[in-house]
Order: C-alpha cells, then structure tokens, then sequence
C-alpha cells in the first residue's frame, strides 16, 4: 500500500467517511407469480420478506452451485436484486426465462442508478436514496443518477475521501466480503460461503434444494471460506493455486484473496479450508509460509 492509500485506509479506519463507487448489477422483479417463481429460484425464503426490507439470497444451480449471491429488497409488489457487475447478467437471464411462463416480469435497472459504499458511520444524507443496505464498516446506497449529483455533494461537505481500488480491497478483505471470480464461483457449493442467513432451510424446494439441505442435514461441507493470517506476504494466483498444506502434508484448501492489513499489521488472506482444519488457530503452510486459521471477519 503506498503512502497516499494508507492515508486514506488510516482516515477510513479511525472513523473519518469515505466513499467508494463501483458498478453493481439492479435487476426488477414483479407479477403476480413473482413470489411463487422467485421461491424456486433463490436460497432464501422470499414469502417471509416485508415491505422495505431486505434479505441475502443465492442463485444455486441443480448441483448446489452458485451462480450468483445477491441481496433483494421488496419495493411494494417489486422485488430488487442487487448483486455485484460479474453477475449481473447472469441474475437477469436465470430470471428472464421465466417471464414466458406466467405473471411475471423482469427488468434491468442497473444504468438507471450509482452505487456507492460509504465507510464510517455518521453519514445521513438528505437525498433519499432507492435503496440503502447496512454494511461492515458503513452503508451501501444505490442513487438514482437524477439525485447522484447532490449526494456526492453531501458527500464533499463531510470532507469525505474517496477510496482508491487498493484500499477498497484490503478493506474488502479485512470485513471478509468474498469476491465473484475471485473468491467464488460456479465451482463453490452454496454453504461453503458459510455467509450468515444466506440459506433458508425451512422454505420448500428450489433448485439445488436437494444438495444443500442434504450437506446441512446429514453431514458437514467439505470445504468453507474462512480468514488465514499469514507470516508473510503472498501472491494470488500462483501456479500451484496458493495451495494449502497441513502439517502432515495433506492437502487442506487454497488461497483466494490476500492482502497487507494496517490494522493488524500482518498480512491476511481468504481461503477455503478443508473441514478437518477450519479450527481457529489451526496452522497450515503454503509454500514456506506459515498460515494461522482465523474466524471471518478480520475487523
């Protein structure tokens, strides 16, 4: 991290506000049969979702698989699905078959809004914003473009920094937040996320039901996403895939992010770790370093 972003990392983590914006994927779902398809499609229990609020759902295929993590706010008899630029479009085509088959209808509204995460805890705009999420070290808003202007404004008043992409990530990172593509995708099996209130395993079938309430019901995933603190700094995407070893030298998962963390001044990462190792304080190795398991989230 050079000078300049840890200034801006340092300002962020004692309190100041920040701002980073990113593209992110709004897709709108109504109809009278909204909820019916809606809850063969997705993780969680969409039924249970009142006005205003919102829920974590996934997009698993018929192997439990997922296409897509998204978070879904009803807007009245509008359901909203906002999911990161990577599935954006898959979330849109998983639901857009559908509209073929009864009363319901799809529509993308990505371009039609700005999402900006907003770090720090004191910022309450004027300008309402469509839809506003509580976050790990802040609030998600996503702005209608008619009202982008004034909020950035407000944002300026407050003198808050705008986070560079580097410190974005370590932030990332350190609040545990997997990326699609990154961290996951169409190999991860749903529950290995181990992403609290994903999963609804009282609702009745969807696709890759069978899968998941089977590994939650009669056993334990494999695998799971999980924080490593490591001795020293290692590079993503290595040849051997950042593989893991255990002490007797069995395979027990692989790197997927890392990154320098200034607040614990030690370098972390993302892994999924194989279950026998998923202990806190259980030590593997990549390489010739040391990697320490550590309960998500770091900070």
């Amino acid at each position: 991290m050079n000078p300049e972003s840890e200034l801006i990392y340092n300002a962020v983590r004692s309190g100041s506000a920040g701002y980073y914006e990113q593209k992110r994927g709004l897709i709108s779902v109504h109809g009278k049969e909204a909820v019916q398809f809606l809850d063969g499609l997705i993780s969680n229990d969409v039924k249970t979702l009142e006005d205003g609020m919102s829920m974590l759902a996934a997009f698993p295929n018929a192997q439990g698989r997922l296409l897509a993590v998204v978070r879904v706010v009803r807007h009245g008899d509008k359901f909203l699905f906002e999911t990161e630029e990577a599935t954006r479009e898959k979330v849109f085509n998983n639901l857009f078959r559908f509209t073929y088959a009864g009363d319901f209808f799809v529509e993308d509204i990505s371009e039609n809004y700005r999402f900006v995460s907003v770090f720090g805890k004191g910022f309450l705009p004027s300008t309402q914003p469509l839809i506003e999420f509580e976050a790990p070290a802040g609030h998600d808003y996503l702005i209608d473009l008619a009202d982008a202007e004034d909020f950035f404004t407000e944002l300026q008043n407050i003198d808050a920094v705008a986070v560079s992409d580097d410190v974005y990530e370590t932030l990332r990172i350190e609040s545990g937040i997997p990326k699609y593509g990154v961290d996951m995708d169409e190999t991860t099996i749903v529950p290995e996320l181990g992403i609290d209130g994903l999963i609804s395993y009282n609702k009745g079938c969807y696709i890759g039901q069978e899968i998941i309430a089977r590994i939650h019901f009669r056993g334990h995933i494999a695998k799971k996403l999980t924080g490593l603190v490591l001795s020293e700094p290692v590079a993503t995407g290595s040849p051997d895939g950042n593989e893991l070893k255990s002490s007797e030298g069995k395979n027990a998962g692989r790197i997927t992010s890392a990154t320098f963390s200034p607040k614990l001044g030690k370098s972390i990462a993302l892994a999924f770790v194989r279950y026998d190792y998923l202990a806190d304080a259980t030590i593997l190795t990549t390489g010739e370093t040391v990697c320490e398991v550590r309960s998500l989230p770091f900070v």
